[in-house]
């Protein structure tokens, strides 16, 4: 069996009862109450995630802005303090090593925040690119536990309920603070479509943290089952599905955090080419024209029953009550309203090309 980690919170999921699983080599909670109630919960009021598996790397020294931007799509270099973007590491063929979040504290010095199931992954090659940098990469992701406070309501259950001053604060941006003498940084992000924040602070804070909040009843405990479900219907890639060491930004339909007027950046040559010249594959959003769901994996047909691609993930929405997934397919294929087919335990069930954008975002800008 598996041997899996255990965030801060562990003991508190199996209490509650949470239906546990591995994930990115963690045992973590998947549902509590039902995908669908947590779903709802986080659409409708608040609910809060726990994100320690996360993975948080420091990167500071005279010449950080200059290597994160070396490895990171997006421009760093106007960036204020306190701001945050998203964007992709790529390699040298223009696949995604990881998508993460960069958080600027100060004059060369930024916060890295990566992917569970990629941390090891990606501190070697934090590491391996920075050989040639005065830099200091500094793996803390053991250190940091994390919660995700996510809704309509998110803002007032950390002003009332925690106490933690947000309202200022903007979409993509942050701050640092103490919470009883404890170091903290919260940012105005999320990965759910709703307004929302993250709380990165020590084990015993994160636990306390959830323990008010528990008690409050003001935030529904939500495990990574909704979490999927969320991210999916507002069109936000999971790696390993959407996103993965041969899928490159173009494909995936990230290009726009891919900024080729900067700097000479790891893969930039390849995105450059395929953003001139068109990629050979495309990620679109599929409505399936029936009740059938299309997991990660099924075929994507055209009328000829050729193969053109496949779904990288699938559901029946929550949301919006349709059979719906996420596909990379054949460029020629990625026409919207264009008329394909799904393969699903040997049925074809027809399917039809939409934006990959299945719910509105209803993020605080």
């Amino acid at each position: 069996m598996e041997d899996l980690k255990k965030t801060c919170l562990h003991d508190r999921h199996v209490a509650l009862g949470a239906q546990m699983s591995p994930f990115g080599g963690f045992d973590m909670p998947i549902q509590y109450k039902g995908i669908i109630e947590e779903h709802n919960a986080v659409r409708e009021a608040c609910g809060v995630f726990d994100v320690s598996h996360m993975g948080e790397v420091f990167v500071t020294g005279p010449q950080a802005e200059k290597f994160v931007n070396y490895i990171f799509t997006n421009d760093v270099a106007g960036l204020p303090d306190g701001g945050i973007l998203y964007g992709m590491m790529m390699n040298h063929d223009g696949g995604v090593v990881d998508d993460l979040l960069v958080y600027k504290r100060g004059e060369n010095n930024f916060l890295l925040v990566i992917n569970a199931s990629n941390i090891d992954k990606d501190v070697d090659w934090i590491k391996l690119q920075s050989a040639s940098f005065d830099v200091t990469v500094d793996n803390v992701s053991e250190n940091y536990g994390e919660l995700a406070v996510q809704g309509p309501d998110a803002e007032s259950v950390m002003e009332e309920v925690l106490g933690i001053h947000c309202k200022e604060l903007v979409f993509y941006t942050f701050l640092e603070s103490e919470y009883d003498g404890k170091h903290m940084i919260v940012s105005r992000t999320g990965y759910t479509g709703e307004d929302g924040f993250e709380i990165y602070a020590d084990h015993d804070t994160i636990v306390r943290l959830w323990d008010i909040l528990m008690e409050s009843g003001k935030a529904a405990p939500c495990g990574l089952g909704c979490r999927d479900t969320l991210r999916f219907e507002v069109g936000l890639p999971l790696y390993g599905d959407e996103l993965a060491d041969d899928i490159t930004p173009v494909e995936a339909c990230l290009s726009m955090f891919v900024k080729l007027d900067k700097p000479e950046f790891i893969g930039r040559d390849v995105v450059a080419r395929q953003k001139a010249e068109g990629a050979p594959r495309k990620l679109v959003g599929l409505e399936i024209l029936d009740r059938a769901i299309a997991r990660h994996g099924c075929e994507v047909l055209n009328d000829k029953d050729d193969v053109i691609g496949y779904v990288t993930t699938g559901y029946r929405g929550i949301s919006v009550d349709k059979s719906i997934a996420a596909a990379l397919i054949a460029t020629p294929y990625a026409v919207k309203d264009s008329e394909l087919k799904v393969r699903v335990r040997r049925k074809t069930f027809p399917a039809r090309v939409t934006a990959k954008k299945f719910y509105k975002k209803s993020y605080k800008k």
